[in-house]
């Protein structure tokens, strides 16, 4: 009587290990769209946010000599999109729209003010300043006023989000907002208020210690 011999089992091939753990990603991604979805469930399986940051320290100390003369603030839609090469948008691509808010401040630097440039005249009822132009500085976003409005995203993307420590990162969309808040600031009328309230502080301070007659100007 013969036994039988049995065949070893085969190998089961790179492309089937590779197509089960994509499937196995989608079956997760899909389970936890449809828990999400179901009442009660998000509050059981839902995360829970603690701060546990320490304190902040102060590192330095600067002294201003600014006159911070004019504020003006800026609403800019940003629409930033990414595409992949020989890749239709639905597998690798994303698309942002993202309303920024921000501020700019206009300023007169009273630090670059030399003694050449104030001349009072003997009765000390009359005075005059050079002042240099007025500066523009660097955007700054609100966060209570900035948001995306929606996020479009392609397959590889997402999958892409699962392992990034930064997932659905808007680093890009801000700085593209700062950038355009700060060109919306160059071409507004931002330096020419900040000239004009700055002359109009100085004169009222002037008059207000006996000067009749104060004439500001500015140059570089």
């Amino acid at each position: 009587m013969t036994t039988p011999v049995r065949k070893p089992p085969g190998r089961v091939p790179g492309w089937a290990k590779a197509l089960s753990a994509f499937v196995l990603v989608l079956v997760v991604l899909f389970a936890g769209f449809r828990l999400s979805l179901v009442p009660g469930l998000k509050d059981v399986f839902g995360s829970e946010t603690h701060d546990r940051s320490g304190p902040a320290l102060l590192e330095s100390v600067q002294d201003i000599s600014r006159y911070e003369a004019a504020s003006g603030n800026f609403q800019v839609v940003v629409d930033l999109e990414k595409d992949a090469k020989l890749l239709p948008d639905a597998i690798r691509g994303t698309r942002t729209l993202y309303v920024g808010a921000g501020t700019v401040d206009a300023y007169v630097d009273l630090g670059k003010v030399d003694e050449d440039d104030v001349t009072v005249d003997a009765d000390r009822t009359s005075a005059t300043l050079r002042l240099p132009h007025a500066a523009l500085g660097e955007p700054a976003l609100d966060p209570e006023r900035s948001y995306a409005v929606s996020k479009q995203r392609g397959l590889l993307d997402r999958l892409g989000d699962l392992f990034s420590d930064n997932p659905n990162g808007e680093q890009a969309v801000q700085k593209l907002a700062a950038r355009h808040i700060g060109d919306a600031a160059k071409d507004s009328e931002l330096k020419a208020r900040a000239e004009s309230n700055t002359t109009a502080m100085l004169k009222g301070l002037l008059h207000s210690l006996g000067f009749e007659e104060v004439r500001v100007t500015y140059g570089s």
